[in-house]
C-alpha cells in the first residue's frame, strides 16, 4: 500500500492527540470555546496549567454551547439597542458655538471629544472613539458628520458650527 502525499496522516491524528477546549483566545491555535486537537505534551505542561483550555468532555461542550447562546442573546439586545440609539441621534442636530472671525475661521477646532460631549449633554451616550470626522472642523457652517456604533450600526449627525455669541457694552 503506497500512501501519496495528500493522504498522509499528520503526527497528531497518527498518535493520537489530547482534545481540548479553549476557555482563551490563544492567537496561535484558536478562540475561546473552540475545541482544538494538541499534543499531550503541550496540553500537559503549558494550556491546563496555565488555565488556558480544559479538557473536552460531554458536559464541558454542553456549557460552551449553553454559554455561546446567552452571549449570542446578549449580543443581540445590545445591537437593538444601539439600532435605537441610533436611530434617535439620526434625527437630532447639534449646535456647537465657537469663537470666529468675520470670515467664518474658528480661532480654534471642533474635534470628536466636542461633539460627544454636546451629545452626552443631550442625553445620548456617543463616545469620541465613535465619532467618525475626517478631519477637525475649523469653520462655521452645518456639516453631516459620521457615527459607527458598531460594524453593523452607523449613523449621522448635523453639527450645527455657530459664532459664540458676544455680549457689547
Amino acid at each position: 500500500m503506497v500512501m501519496r502525499r495528500k493522504e498522509r496522516l499528520r503526527s497528531s491524528e497518527r498518535r493520537g492527540g489530547v482534545e481540548l477546549l479553549l476557555t482563551e483566545d490563544i492567537p496561535s491555535l484558536g478562540n475561546q470555546g473552540e475545541i482544538v486537537r494538541v499534543k499531550p505534551g503541550y496540553a500537559r505542561n503549558f494550556l491546563l496549567p496555565q488555565g488556558l483550555a480544559t479538557i473536552a468532555t460531554e458536559a464541558n461542550k454542553q456549557m460552551v454551547e449553553k454559554h455561546r447562546e446567552r452571549q449570542e442573546a446578549v449580543r443581540q439586545q445590545r445591537l437593538d439597542q444601539i439600532r435605537k440609539l441610533a436611530n434617535e441621534v439620526s434625527k437630532y442636530s447639534v449646535t456647537l458655538e465657537a469663537n470666529a472671525t468675520d470670515e467664518g475661521h474658528l480661532y480654534g477646532s471642533i474635534v470628536a471629544a466636542d461633539i460627544s460631549k454636546a451629545l452626552k449633554a443631550a442625553n445620548y451616550t456617543v463616545e469620541p472613539d465613535q465619532i467618525r470626522l475626517d478631519g477637525p472642523l475649523k469653520e462655521l457652517g452645518m456639516y453631516t458628520v459620521k457615527l459607527q456604533f458598531d460594524p453593523d450600526v452607523a449613523a449621522e449627525v448635523k453639527v450645527w458650527v455657530v459664532p459664540a455669541a458676544t455680549v457689547t457694552s
